[in-house]
């Protein structure tokens, strides 16, 4: 376990990089440590518009950028450091990094600074080997932690509903790979035939700078046209935290949005295509996974989505709308 005793208030560092969903699949292990450690407080060193998930989540005090100009010197072998990067880890009781480091020089580093307890912690995860979530925890078990729960949670204090606007389906039609994608086409066709069994709420598109490089975002606008929707386009990952918040049900692909909207506690159909669901796909509560055997989502039946998201939404109880957004 690490040691506490020299400061009156433990403190720990994550350093973590990564796309949104990889850094999502780590909270199950920061929130491990916030149960573990009595009243630690809990620095996340990351890229900034991420990690500040954590803060929002209430998992993390404080966040720093990885980015940082100071930070490259650290994978450089006897280095001299800058005193105020030394005097950072120093105050750190435990440093858990994700960190690639195949020379080990990070971990000289921490080890030349000070750093009470350095944990090196694998950002890999196999296949087939466990959930992510799971496997992105197992470091700590070193620690004497163990994780129980593999779900993140992102519990968000939302506006109380005053606009009667009736609950909202979110959509995100990308993640960041093509091969993951259903096609646009199938997403426009999908969207206006809900639009039709759905009248007492409303859709709300979601896209960012992918779907915009890749045109999704121009084809999903042009194939929604005449449509009552909102739309959430680039949005800071903390507003988008808020907005999915106040949906009643979120569809998408295995992409980081989706793991978003399933640890804001949102009902899920996710289509899945080469990626392993087992090792992936968010293990929330209502989260439903529609893969195809193929691996190959362009081969994904129209009308098994469409059967599946209309009893998705029939299911649902209408009670969250898309209020002040």
């Amino acid at each position: 376990m690490i040691n506490s005793e020299s400061v009156a208030t433990p403190r720990a560092l994550v350093i973590r990089g990564g796309a949104i969903g990889d850094f999502i699949l780590t909270l199950p292990a920061i929130r491990l440590l916030r149960e573990s450690i009595p009243d630690v407080r809990i620095e996340i060193l990351g890229y900034k518009p991420i990690v500040e998930l954590a803060v929002s989540a209430g998992l993390a005090d404080a966040v720093r950028s990885l980015e940082h100009g100071s930070m490259a010197k650290l994978f450089v072998p006897s280095v001299t450091l800058d005193r105020d990067l030394i005097e950072y880890f120093r105050s750190f009781n435990l440093v858990v990094s994700y960190l690639y480091d195949p020379d080990g020089y990070f971990r000289g580093n921490m080890e030349r600074i000070g750093v009470r307890t350095y944990l090196a912690a694998s950002h890999h995860v196999e296949p087939g080997a466990g959930h992510a979530a799971a496997q992105l925890a197992k470091p700590l078990e070193k620690l004497a932690m163990y994780l129980d729960d593999p779900a993140p949670q992102i519990g968000l204090a939302v506006p109380a509903d005053s606009s009667g606007g009736g609950p909202v389906i979110a959509i995100h039609p990308g993640s960041g790979s093509l091969k993951k994608n259903w096609p646009t086409a199938n997403w426009s066709r999908l969207g206006r035939e809900l639009s039709e069994v759905f009248p007492h709420g409303r859709l709300a598109l979601v896209t960012g700078e992918a779907e915009a490089e890749r045109g999704v975002t121009k084809a999903m606008l042009e194939g929604w046209r005449g449509l009552d929707f909102l739309h959430w386009d680039q949005v800071p990952l903390t507003q988008l935290a808020v907005n999915l918040s106040t949906c009643a049900a979120f569809l998408g692909h295995d992409s980081g949005i989706s793991h978003l909207a399933a640890a804001c506690g949102l009902p899920c159909l996710l289509l899945f295509g080469p990626t392993d669901a087992a090792t992936w796909a968010p293990r929330n509560s209502g989260v439903q996974v529609l893969s195809d055997a193929s691996g190959d989502l362009q081969r994904m039946p129209f009308d098994i989505v469409r059967a599946e998201a209309g009893a998705l939404i029939a299911g649902l109880p209408d009670k969250k709308s898309a209020s002040g957004l």
